[in-house]
């Protein structure tokens, strides 16, 4: 499709959006937003900014820009049209369809949207253009301010290859590596066997863990270069290949700076990020548990010497590889703004965002070296509508039929662009939102953050929480105990979700019977009379079955008033609440500790699905006549699948690499699928003929869908 042009009448592209009660939500998100809320109304900066982004970050832009008197437009494609960013801006204009190719990274569009509102500058937020020294040179050429480095940063800094060579000359730490693109598939194993295993291959253009493998041998040297080949052009337009030494269990530890156009370098401490999957972060944190201040000194002032070396002017991330002896090694330099920048910014009490409005502006820094605190702890986790069952996050896509965010309690930062009745696409990061609590010590913080995750409501979209939430209360994390091999690690066989105690089980078992007791009391009454019935629910005194996995389990329940005393698997269960089953959360009391659980699903056969400490469990309750009845119920057969071949995830057919007739070797890869630009690769579990292929390269599968059957 050709880049859509603004018209000369903007009636039709071009609605002004003034959503008080918007307003009034990113108002009301300051007060815990851990970061200066008030701004100088004598510093004069632009009139009017157009954020060349979508959701959460565009959101985050936009409440500065507000907070600053400053006028913001919002970009969107078709399907955005209602998103929050929209909503929240002063104007918006729609730059294309839903594929990022022809809206969000279509410059033209966006270039056409600057010119129509008057835009005087532009945020790019991070991702899409944000490190598009093309984008950044056609707005100077336009006469609008880039918020952001200048080309030559972008292009020195966004250069994995060119980034190393600097790097090297301004006397920081590099890994060891080849210093040139690698060009053929032949070439990168001839280049990987001179460094020597294991090696990462990684997109010269990249970033966000798009277009990076690790490989340990030739053939994984084979197929890394073919995967992230097509990964970093579909993502960068750009497919050039590097490899360097993949330092095995190392930290993933990166350094915050911030500069201006007057030669003046700052570093704003470290964030920890060795949380990861698939190379992209998952759980972050400031500061680190590892660094002694001699190490955070020396890190961060390479990091200055590195922005210093390309007169860098924004606010920026170095990113560095720290092994077990605290011997760090640059990795890259991201221009632009962090996802993860909310930590920083309540550990340092600085607005990242207002500071690259300043120095885009033209303005000095504010403040030395020396100003720069360490003001407590933060920590971050990202909420994604992901599987966190299927290789630790694929992606998952619905509309939020439910949504709370966990605001109500104190020291709790949500950045977000969503909200209930949002829809999470293909086509975009899987992102719900960023989580993030501050405390005074970190203890502290992950306390709140065990509260944030258990107060979270999110419905209708499959998501990460129960991952998120055994992370946090691991005690290797905990301890401090991380590496970037910590999820494949404490996990070798996949995530399974939270194990239960035998109190805890006894803990869930209890309250289930209640949940029970209390929605079958409460259907038995109408208009506050009690209903004829055949079974005597007006007792206090009841004789359950109680199913979970595999297991039954006899429960005996009494009730006084709205606590209920639960004596199961030899054990007894105080279970005190006020019992509001119109809430989706569930706030108890259950031995005297206080827990929060959500009812996710209850039905009138006794199901109920029960999040309790973060993850989700299903069980079934039946009277004890029920249980009895039940158990001379036939068992359903499950369906045989080894045969089938279906999609793990929602996305586009890339490749298919087998034809009916072919036979497959167990290991072999059968197709490819696409989803938020990452490619996965579907191999067959076993030795087979293909019997039927049910896709082709380019269609767009659901979850579940069938790709191939086999004989």
């Amino acid at each position: 499709m050709a880049a859509h042009r603004l018209p000369p009448s903007l009636s039709r592209l071009l609605t002004s959006v003034k959503y008080a009660s918007f307003r009034s939500r990113c108002c009301a998100l300051h007060c815990s937003a851990q970061y200066s809320t008030v701004s100088n109304p004598n510093e004069k900066t632009f009139d009017k900014i157009l954020i060349a982004n979508r959701g959460e970050i565009a959101c985050r832009v936009m409440k500065t820009c507000h907070k600053m008197g400053i006028r913001t437009v919002a970009v969107h494609s078709d399907v955005d049209a209602s998103a929050v960013h929209v909503k929240m801006a002063d104007e918006a204009v729609c730059v294309g369809p839903a594929p990022t190719s022809k809206s969000y990274l279509n410059m033209d569009a966006i270039m056409d949207a600057v010119r129509a509102t008057g835009a005087q500058a532009v945020h790019p937020g991070y991702g899409f253009l944000s490190e598009n020294k093309e984008f950044a040179k056609r707005l100077a050429a336009q006469g609008v301010e880039f918020i952001g480095p200048d080309t030559h940063a972008i292009q020195a800094m966004g250069d994995k290859i060119e980034s190393k060579l600097i790097a090297k000359a301004a006397k920081v730490n590099t890994i060891p590596g080849y210093d040139g693109v690698v060009k053929t598939v032949e070439e990168a194993v001839k280049i990987s066997q001179d460094i020597g295993y294991p090696v990462m291959i990684k997109a010269s253009a990249g970033g966000g863990g798009k277009g990076m493998r690790i490989a340990w041998n030739d053939e994984e040297t084979r197929e890394g270069f073919r995967f992230s080949s097509q990964e970093a052009a579909s993502s960068f337009g750009d497919d050039r290949l590097l490899i360097e030494k993949f330092i095995d269990n190392p930290r993933h530890i990166e350094i915050q700076v911030l500069a201006d156009k007057h030669g003046n370098a700052l570093w704003l401490n470290e964030r920890e990020c060795s949380i990861q999957r698939r190379n992209q972060k998952v759980v972050e944190e400031a500061p680190s548990t590892f660094l002694d201040p001699a190490t955070r000194r020396a890190m961060g002032e390479q990091a200055v010497q590195l922005a210093k070396a390309v007169q860098y002017s924004s606010a920026g991330t170095v990113e560095f590889l720290v092994d077990s002896k605290k011997n760090f090694y640059f990795l890259e330099m991201n221009t632009r703004l962090q996802v993860e920048h909310p930590i920083t910014e309540c550990i340092t009490g600085l607005d990242l965002v207002e500071q690259m409005i300043r120095v885009a502006k033209g303005y000095q820094l504010q403040y030395k070296q020396k100003d720069i605190p360490i003001n407590g702890w933060a920590i971050e986790s990202r909420v994604y509508a992901e599987d966190p069952y299927k290789s630790f996050g694929l992606p998952s896509i619905g509309r939020l039929s439910q949504y709370q965010e966990p605001l109500n309690l104190s020291n709790v930062r949500v950045d977000s662009g969503i909200q209930e009745g949002s829809d999470i696409s293909i086509y975009y990061d899987p992102m719900i939102s960023k989580l993030v609590t501050y405390g005074a010590t970190r203890a502290e913080a992950l306390a709140r953050m065990e509260d944030a995750l258990d107060n979270y409501v999110i419905r209708g979209v499959t998501h990460n929480i129960p991952l998120l939430r055994e992370i946090i209360t691991h005690p290797r994390f905990i301890s401090g105990d991380i590496s970037t091999n910590f999820l494949p690690e404490v996990y070798p066989e996949g995530f399974k979700g939270h194990r239960l105690e035998a109190d805890q089980r006894r803990e869930l078992l209890a309250t289930a019977a209640a949940l029970y007791i209390t929605a079958q009391l409460r259907s038995h009454r109408l208009m506050g009379d009690l209903r004829v019935s055949s079974s005597p629910m007006d007792c206090n005194h009841w004789e359950l079955c109680v199913e979970l996995e595999e297991g039954r389990h006899n429960v005996e329940v009494t009730k006084s008033g709205n606590v209920y005393t639960v004596e199961v698997d030899g054990g007894r269960v105080e279970v005190n609440g006020q019992w509001n089953l119109a809430s989706p959360l569930l706030p108890l009391s259950i031995n005297g500790t206080p827990r929060m659980l959500q009812c996710l699903s209850r039905d009138a056969s006794g199901k109920i699905v029960l999040q309790f400490l973060g993850t989700s469990f299903k069980v079934r309750v039946l009277s004890k006549l029920a249980a009895q009845l039940n158990s001379f119920m036939p068992e359903k057969v499950p369906e045989d699948t080894s045969s089938l071949l279906r999609s793990p995830m929602p996305g586009s057919v890339v490749a298919v690499s087998v034809k009916p007739g072919d036979t497959v070797a167990e290991g072999q890869e059968i197709c490819v699928i696409e989803a938020m630009k990452m490619q996965n690769s579907l191999t067959a579990a076993r030795p087979a003929k293909v019997k039927s292929v049910h896709c082709k390269p380019g269609e767009t599968v659901g979850e579940g869908d069938l790709l191939v059957e086999l004989e």
